[in-house]
């Protein structure tokens, strides 16, 4: 009976390791969101590696998340080092390309819960003077312990939720920048314009000419 078992156990150990080397070697995740403001002002907040901080889905999962920055924290070669809880792990992100205002990728190492690497991307694709549609990607390969964790959940459903929430974190810091620099600007218009008329009416009038002598009559 125990033989039995044992036999039927190797068989379903036999079936599952096959079943998980056929699941695929990569994933991709991909999820976009429409802002109401130009590139430009996006960029900078997706360029810069401390910025990240203020919509990162996984700074609000651990806020006592320790990071280490390198010297420069945007363009080519920065990168950040973070450790925190279980729900955020081990890792480094690095900085691989920064195309200013369209593209943004990093090289994600993760070291805990397991290790693995990814490339992520924020790509800004101009919708409109004042709109933007931004798009948040991952592509890894998966090794076999990820291609099992994917028999029960994959790497879409995982990360899926977290860029979105990012995203939509993204959306309400881009839009009130945005609103801030409208409103700047329109106080700037209106402060140009009251000094203008202030300028117009300190003036001085322009000189009245002098009316000409009226003619003397001559007398007889």
């Amino acid at each position: 009976m125990v033989k039995k078992i044992l036999g039927v156990l190797a068989v379903v150990i036999v079936v599952l390791v096959i079943v998980v080397a056929t699941r695929p070697d990569t994933y991709h995740v991909e999820r976009s969101i429409d802002v109401s403001a130009p590139a430009a002002v996006i960029f900078p907040v997706v360029a810069d590696l401390k910025a990240m901080g203020d919509w990162s889905p996984w700074d609000k999962k651990d806020p006592a998340m320790k990071k280490t920055y390198s010297d420069a924290t945007t363009g080519v070669g920065a990168s950040y080092a973070w450790e925190g809880n279980k729900q955020v792990g081990k890792g480094k992100m690095t900085i691989t390309e920064s195309r200013a205002p369209e593209r943004v990728a990093d090289k994600l190492e993760f070291i805990e819960p397991f290790p693995s690497v990814a490339e992520t991307a924020m790509t800004l694709k101009s919708t409109g003077p004042t709109s933007t549609n931004v798009t948040w990607s991952m592509d890894g390969k998966s090794n076999f312990i990820g291609k099992a964790f994917s028999l029960v959940m994959n790497m879409d459903k995982a990360v899926g939720p977290d860029f979105e929430a990012g995203l939509t974190n993204l959306k309400g810091i881009a839009e009130a920048k945005q609103a801030t620099l409208v409103k700047e600007a329109a106080e700037r218009a209106a402060a140009a314009q009251a000094a203008a008329a202030a300028a117009v009416a300190a003036a001085p009038p322009p000189d009245a000419k002098a009316a000409p002598d009226a003619p003397k009559s001559k007398k007889k």
